[in-house]
C-alpha cells in the first residue's frame, strides 16, 4: 500500500516538474530573493522517479476500428445485415406459432411484428452487452428457478449485424423465460 501511494504522489509531481522545469522557475517582484523551491524531490527515494511523459495514447478508437475493420460503423450498414428464420412452436398464442421471416433496413419479411422486432435487435445492438448477450444461450450448470413458463420453443437462425445466429429458447426455467423475454418482440410475448 505504500508503494501505491508512493507511485500516486510521484506521478502528480513528475507533471508538475515537466510543465515549470526547476531551473527555469524563479521568483520576480519586490520581494523576490531567488529561485523558487522545487516541486519535485532532488534527494531520497523520489528523487529519479521522473517519467518523462511523451505523447498521451487517444483514449477511443474511431468508430472504423470498432466492427473488425470491416469499413462500416454502426447504424443502417449493419441493421441492413440483420435476416433471420424465426420458428415459433406450442404458445398457446393464436398465430403466435410458425416460421417467419424477419429483415431490418428496410424492415420487410413475415414477421407479425416486424417494426418492433428490428427496434429490439437495434437497441440491443446498441450496447456491447447486448451485442455479447442476446442470442447466448444459457451456460450450462447455472443455477436457475425451477419455475415452467409453458412449452413454447423457438429457434432462431440467420444473421444479426453480420454475425452468425443460431439458437434455440424455451420457457422450461427461470433463465430460459428471462431469456425468452428479452427477446421479445422477436419472439411472441407468451406471459
Amino acid at each position: 500500500m505504500l508503494r501505491r501511494l508512493a507511485l500516486t504522489a510521484v506521478v502528480p509531481l513528475a507533471v508538475l516538474a515537466t510543465a515549470v522545469p526547476a531551473a527555469t522557475a524563479t521568483a520576480s517582484g519586490p520581494a523576490s530573493t531567488g529561485p523558487v523551491p522545487a516541486a519535485v524531490p532532488t534527494s531520497g527515494p523520489f528523487a529519479a522517479a521522473r517519467p518523462s511523459l511523451g505523447p498521451l495514447p487517444m483514449p477511443l478508437p474511431l468508430p472504423g476500428f470498432l466492427d473488425g475493420g470491416e469499413g462500416t460503423g454502426a447504424g443502417e450498414a449493419d441493421e441492413a445485415r440483420t435476416r433471420l428464420t424465426v420458428s415459433v412452436e406450442n404458445t398457446g398464442v393464436p398465430g403466435a406459432d410458425g416460421t417467419f421471416e424477419l429483415e431490418c433496413g428496410p424492415t420487410g419479411g413475415t414477421h407479425p411484428e416486424g417494426q418492433a422486432a428490428c427496434d429490439r435487435l437495434a437497441e440491443a445492438g446498441a450496447t456491447r452487452s447486448g451485442r455479447q448477450e442476446l442470442f447466448r444461450e444459457t451456460p450450462e450448470g447455472t443455477m436457475c428457478t425451477m419455475i415452467h413458463g409453458g412449452d413454447a420453443t423457438a429457434r432462431i437462425v440467420g444473421t444479426w449485424e453480420g454475425r452468425a445466429v443460431d439458437t434455440t429458447a424455451s420457457r422450461r426455467d427461470g433463465c430460459e423465460i428471462a431469456r425468452w423475454n428479452s427477446l421479445v418482440p422477436v419472439l411472441p410475448d407468451v406471459r
